[in-house]
């Protein structure tokens, strides 16, 4: 097939599945292209049968704001014409789906198949704002094929949208090639040179990713153990996290990595990943450490549950309960024989449950429903 994906850019979990799955794609005989204002961070595009299209936004005095949606549009039109593009497959509703729609409508129906997939926050945050409500919907609606990476996902649009079509749930996955065993030993003397345990956090620092519960963990368990806290990302609130560990004179002990293209050796040399996030609509970061062998530290929320058992691949607990998180965080930390066997089980699970391979399958199955 000849596929085009449409998403973010940037180092967030919908960028990094996009491109993770286009190069899947491609290394299945498929031509794919991508469509959008930057080559994704994380994608190869070295890979034979990746293509990249770069959408240009005109800067007129004439619009206030750049209409990277119209532009999108037309891209997505032109590379259906001049590359014989069949399917789109869209990652946010807003501007994705709703751009793809119009391309078209542009191009004819009988010419391209529109596929959506829905990460959580085009939904959760950006969808159900009032001002939006009406396009995500249509767009959903519109699409000849829908996903999601969680049921909790799912609901939540059941819920909201009340939508007409069926929706399918496709996890995220991570390619296990990627999370070869590694020397973890050396990795984790790099950054603990006096066998400090390592705690890290990655995320895009907004408020829903609660950056100061973080801190909150790390200084809690700090002050009955050695311990380091790596910082990977970037964002809003990251500015604030620092100054936090600066006023419990813990700078010494933080390392700030932000964003990164490849993130696999460093989550594998960690002890224990913070995700006490208010929400998540999947949590690829818990993945990735799980992946890594790396056990993480989670709040009950969302579709954490989908990702995490309790006990056995990581920890869950109640959102905002800090004093919880720094027990449970010690708890494994002071046992190095129970965090490398919880380790051992995350990262089965996610060979297992949420293979790339399993994932691939299920999303050439939906673009044939798409295409039928």
């Amino acid at each position: 097939m000849k596929i085009g994906i449409s998403c973010y850019p940037t180092f967030g979990g919908s960028g990094l599945i996009a491109s993770e799955l286009g190069v899947g794609l491609a290394e299945r005989g498929h031509e794919v292209h991508f469509i959008t204002y930057a080559s994704p961070g994380r994608l190869n595009i070295q890979v034979s049968g990746i293509f990249f299209h770069e959408v240009s936004v005109p800067d007129y005095p004439l619009f206030e704001y750049p209409p990277y949606s119209l532009a999108l549009a037309s891209k997505i039109a032109e590379c259906v014409e001049k590359h014989g593009i069949e399917l789109i497959h869209a990652h946010y509703a807003i501007p994705h789906t709703a751009s793809a729609l119009l391309a078209r409508d542009i191009v004819g129906k009988d010419k391209l198949k529109v596929v959506t997939t829905l990460h959580g926050t085009d939904i959760t945050l950006v969808g159900s704002d009032p001002s939006f409500l009406p396009v995500t919907k249509y767009s959903i609606e519109r699409s000849d094929a829908v996903s999601v990476v969680s049921m909790f996902l799912k609901d939540e649009i059941d819920r909201v949208f009340s939508c007409r079509n069926d929706i399918k749930v496709i996890h995220n996955f991570i390619n296990p090639l990627d999370y070869q065993c590694k020397d973890r030993e050396s990795l984790h003397a790099i950054f603990a040179p006096k066998d400090e345990k390592i705690l890290i956090h990655v995320s895009n620092f907004r408020k829903v990713k609660r950056i100061q519960d973080v801190i909150k963990i790390f200084i809690g368990v700090r002050k009955l153990m050695k311990t380091r806290l790596i910082l990977i990302g970037d964002g809003p609130e990251l500015n604030a996290a620092i100054e936090s560990v600066k006023g419990e004179n813990a700078y010494e002990d933080l390392i700030v990595l932000g964003s990164r293209d490849s993130v696999e050796e460093i989550i594998g040399s960690a002890d224990l990943l913070l995700l006490p996030s208010e929400t998540e609509s999947f949590g690829m970061a818990a993945l990735e450490a799980m992946a890594a062998g790396v056990p993480p530290l989670a709040s009950n929320v969302g579709g954490l549950p989908e990702v995490i058992d309790d006990g056995i691949t990581g920890c869950l607990t109640t959102v905002g309960d800090v004093d919880e998180m720094i027990r449970r965080a010690i708890e494994l930390l002071s046992d190095e024989n129970k965090r490398r066997q919880m380790g051992e089980n995350a990262r089965g699970a996610a060979f297992n449950k949420f293979n790339i391979n399993t994932a691939l399958d299920e999303y050439e199955d939906l673009y044939g429903n798409g295409l039928n």
